[in-house]
């Protein structure tokens, strides 16, 4: 499901204006975003919790060219 139909689906559930549906949409996600990047989780209580992990850095090799990568640290998001 695209925003865009997480936006109609959730105008026509709670009988909202697209256009509101779609500001109280962004403004959750924004709020989300925020906390984080400030590092906290956000919990939902018997649905999941949304947490930043951090990969390491790490050396891999290229197995067409035998060569060595280096991979940066990578933040991922991941929903438990």
């Amino acid at each position: 499901m695209s925003k865009k139909e997480f936006v109609d689906a959730y105008a026509k559930a709670t009988g909202e204006t697209k256009k509101r549906a779609e500001e109280l949409v962004n403004q959750f996600l924004e709020t989300v975003e925020e906390t984080l990047l400030k590092g906290d989780s956000v919990q939902f209580v018997g649905w999941g919790t949304f947490e930043v992990k951090e990969r390491a850095a790490r050396t891999g090799i290229n197995p067409q060219t035998k060569k060595k990568l280096k991979y940066l640290l990578k933040m991922l998001l991941n929903l438990k």
